[in-house]
């Protein structure tokens, strides 16, 4: 379970939100809804552990996640609204390179595998330096694919796809839902994922999960 009790972002001077909570169980995805500038990044990122909250507390399985450390970065699955892909390398050894972060086994045929169903089969040895904008996201995407990870958390991840693409992820997260995992994401696209059920915080309004 991951649960946010209280949270508060202040950037320089300005308070972005405060009294954000909300509880999340395997199965569940959390829709993370804002105007631009209302924190949502910010939000993801707290619950990563990559920005610390002005206050409030985020707990994993009931723990602190700050106290976990380790033990819950081996469960989370954070793809930014950056693709974080190496340019000079190709598709098929940016995911097997990702994979080797995450301490994971992917080998070349499900690499190539995950790569077919995001289209980039016939790109795979191909720099990514050459691909589109579109490519590259469904690049870094590929590797959600074979990701087991419990927690992912997504920030825009359909930015630059088309509809078949964003067809594509949205099964693969509802998938991940099906087996147990939980979600958190933000996207400006109404995308309808088959999930066990559906929260949404709207940053701005109460901060509360409904």
């Amino acid at each position: 379970m991951l649960e946010a009790s209280n949270l508060e972002c202040v950037r320089g001077e300005r308070r972005l939100f405060a009294g954000v909570s909300f509880r999340l169980a395997g199965g569940e995805m959390l829709y993370l809804q804002g105007k631009n500038g209302s924190g949502k990044t910010s939000l993801l990122r707290m619950l990563c552990g990559l920005t610390p909250a002005a206050s409030g507390d985020i707990h994993w399985r009931g723990q602190p996640i700050g106290k976990l450390g380790d033990e819950f970065r081996s469960e989370l699955c954070y793809l930014g609204h950056q693709n974080a892909i190496k340019e000079e390398l190709t598709p098929l050894e940016n995911i097997r390179s990702s994979a080797t972060l995450a301490q994971e086994t992917l080998d070349e045929d499900a690499a190539l595998d995950a790569l077919e169903q995001l289209g980039l089969r016939s790109r795979a040895d191909l720099a990514c330096r050459y691909l589109s904008q579109g490519q590259k996201r469904r690049a870094a995407l590929a590797r959600l694919v074979h990701e087991r990870r419990a927690l992912w958390v997504l920030d825009e991840p359909y930015v630059a796809l088309d509809a078949a693409a964003i067809e594509l992820v949205a099964g693969l997260i509802g998938a991940h839902l099906q087996r147990g995992g939980l979600a958190v994401l933000t996207t400006h696209q109404a995308v309808a994922v088959p999930a066990a059920a559906l929260r949404e915080l709207w940053l701005g309004a109460d901060d509360t999960a409904q």
